[in-house]
């Protein structure tokens, strides 16, 4: 009888050094993404990375990515959402009432509209939790009913203006409180915006490191440092060239500061909290989470809850763009929303996906859309593109999946 000794465990330095670990599952979209964005900018003739033309990126599309950071969790937990355009008008409707017509004070009323689109996130999420009726059903008719409410609600007409604070938050920029600093050639740019890009930068590179840290302490397999430096490097050139172009027009969107602390806190919320842990479980594995002891009906009846405030805070958003709130409001939000999920790693089956990836999901149909305007492409040529890149991406996705699984 032979015995074998133990190896003995390699050190944190070996570990790290052993590979690379690159996700094609996760790492794809942001390729993906990079590609994209330098196609159209040599095709626009350099016109897609204009100051101007980012800030426009950011503002027109805010409303979808603020219903992606929603739908992705409903499509982690296995569900759908087919509402969330109708619940976007409805809410946007209702906001315009109470801001224009009773004249009331814009925070009470922003605050009773969140208010509406959590009760009607948990009229929808009682059918589909405790009652049991499939999510596509319920929310197709609440796609149907809650237009017909905006109709109701509006008389099929506009409603507007919307007061200065919901109009600046739509489509304001924030004060140069100190000032402009020279770029050399580039030219001026707001100061205080590139403070909060260099603070935006150290954030992430701290948060990576400890991440890093981590997974060296529990013995898991890291990047070899230098890899790990290039990769924040790279970040930090990105993040920094974006701050450094909406600096130099008008400084940071408000909606983009709202954007960046609804990613921050869900992002926190999916991937730290339990009941982020509890939305994966159900959507993994449902039989498996109710033996666990997961309360799978909360967890559903809360995650389209959610999924009705961020669709409230989306209407008041779009209204407040356009000035007014309008009975065609939201028309194909909700699949623009599904599709920004799907682009960016959403598994059909559920228990897969990122609020990043949905937000660079999103960010991907913003620049297709605006790319091939500043082409001149036609509508239909632009939908056509779009389709494809969904397509595309379920695809990668199901092929990822099966190549894991070999």
């Amino acid at each position: 009888m032979t015995t074998t000794e133990a190896r003995p465990a390699a050190p944190p330095a070996e570990r790290s050094a052993r590979r690379i670990s690159i996700n094609p599952r996760q790492s794809g979209i942001y390729v993906a993404f990079a590609l994209i964005v330098v196609l159209f900018e040599v095709l626009t003739g350099g016109a897609l990375l204009e100051p101007q033309n980012i800030s426009n990126i950011i503002v027109q599309n805010s409303y979808v990515l603020i219903l992606a950071i929603g739908m992705i969790l409903v499509i982690i937990s296995g569900h759908i959402d087919l509402s969330a355009g109708s619940v976007v008008a409805m809410t946007g409707a209702v906001s315009a009432v109470l801001m224009v017509n009773w004249q009331l004070p814009w925070f009470w009323a922003v605050l009773i509209t969140l208010v509406v689109g959590a009760v009607i996130g948990a009229w929808q999420g009682y059918w589909v939790a405790y009652f049991g009726i499939p999510a596509f059903i319920v929310t197709l008719a609440g796609m149907l009913a809650f237009r017909a409410l905006t109709l109701t609600v509006l008389g099929n007409q506009g409603i507007g203006p919307f007061p200065d604070a919901i109009r600046t938050l739509s489509n304001g920029f924030t004060d140069g409180y100190l000032g402009n600093i020279g770029l050399g050639p580039l030219g001026g740019a707001d100061l205080v915006s590139l403070l909060a890009g260099v603070a935006a930068v150290a954030g992430i590179a701290l948060t990576q490191w400890r991440k890093r840290s981590a997974r060296l302490g529990y013995g898991q397999d890291v990047d070899p440092f230098p890899v790990f430096v290039l990769k924040i490097a790279g970040i930090a050139v990105l993040v920094l060239a974006l701050v450094v172009q909406l600096a130099r027009f008008k400084n940071l969107p408000w909606v983009l500061i709202l954007l960046t602390v609804l990613v921050l806190g869900y992002s926190l919320v999916a991937g730290k909290s339990v009941f982020g842990r509890h939305i994966y479980a159900v959507g993994g594995n449902l039989q498996a989470a109710t033996l666990s002891g997961v309360k799978v009906k909360s967890v559903t009846f809360w995650i389209f809850v959610n999924m009705g405030v961020l669709a409230a805070l989306a209407g008041i958003i779009f209204a407040g763009r356009l000035n007014q709130a309008g009975p065609t409001a939201g028309v194909n939000f909700e699949l623009d929303a599904i599709a920004a999920a799907f682009i960016g790693g959403a598994a059909v089956q559920g228990g897969v996906g990122k609020v990043v990836g949905a937000i660079t999901g999103g960010l991907i149909m913003a620049v297709i859309n605006n790319g091939m305007s500043l082409i001149g492409a036609p509508s239909e040529r632009v939908m056509l593109v779009k389709g494809v890149v969904l397509l595309a991406a379920v695809a990668y996705d199901i092929w990822t999946k099966r190549r894991a699984a070999s």
